[in-house]
């Protein structure tokens, strides 16, 4: 009788992990439905964490497949490519009719499209340097940006920046910044020195103190970070690209052949 295959549970939890994520990028598409527009915002946030944290799982526990990498691109594409577009029409792109729904539409199909070209690079070859990088925004942070005006409104009251306006010249930047060649910072390959691992710990300890008395100023204050880290990142990127070509490029220096040893008994007569 031939036995079937089976998985233990450890080496499921990435994809559950991902279908977790789905599950909250839908969640979200229904809190704004419901104009629950915080707890939406929060819905989506959710889905990020848990798709920051199904990769790193799933390279530790070394089950990385196609059919996670599949799976977790469909989860993204709807916890931050259709989800904060829904939730942004819904508070304040309808106002433009048609003209915000093609903003709409413009962000969501960016985000597939940026998705379709990370899937194809998987297992590519990339020169050393660009490693720690990724081409364009990824969508989890676009799906931030889109949603900072949002943020800003929460924070403040402020009727500006619930402008449609506005949140269109947001959605179409930032959707070109996710299809575009930008090189970005991959937080995730990126390597912590042992003496940093402390202070990193008192960082993130001190972050989810924030987020759980002043959540909004918080994520602002992160989300104003990662625009800033993205001219640090092309000026970065450009450097050690320049470095490899100069190592490239550079003359062999032929060595120098052996010297002779010297025939001891000629040296003797």
């Amino acid at each position: 009788m031939r036995v079937r295959p089976s998985w233990s549970l450890n080496r499921m939890i990435p994809n559950i992990l991902t279908l977790l994520a789905l599950c909250a990028g839908m969640t979200a598409i229904r809190l704004a439905l419901a104009e629950r527009y915080e707890a939406a915002v929060t819905a989506i946030i959710i889905a990020g964490v848990l798709d920051g944290l199904d990769g790193r799982i799933a390279r530790m526990l070394r089950v990385i497949s196609s059919f996670g990498a599949q799976l977790d691109s469909l989860s993204d594409f709807v916890s931050f490519g259709v989800a904060p577009a829904l939730l942004l029409y819904i508070w304040t792109m309808g106002e433009l009719r048609g003209i915000g729904w093609a903003l709409v539409l413009l962000f969501g199909v960016c985000c597939a499209l940026r998705l379709a070209r990370f899937n194809t690079q998987i297992g590519a070859e990339l020169p050393p340097f660009a490693y720690n990088f990724f081409t364009g925004v990824p969508a989890p942070a676009g799906a931030g940006l889109v949603m900072l005006p949002m943020m800003l409104w929460f924070e403040t009251g402020f009727g500006f920046f619930r402008s449609p306006y506005l949140n269109g010249v947001v959605l179409a930047t930032v959707a070109a910044v996710m299809v575009s060649r930008i090189p970005t910072y991959s937080f995730k390959r990126l390597r912590v020195p042992r003496e940093w691992v402390l202070p990193v710990l008192l960082v993130f300890g001190g972050l989810a103190a924030f987020l759980t008395t002043e959540p909004w100023a918080t994520l602002l204050a992160v989300g104003a970070l990662y625009l800033i880290s993205i001219p640090v990142s092309i000026r970065s990127y450009r450097r050690l690209r320049e470095h490899a070509e100069r190592l490239r490029t550079a003359p062999q220096i032929p060595e120098s052949p052996p010297h002779p040893i010297p025939n001891s008994r000629a040296s003797n007569s």
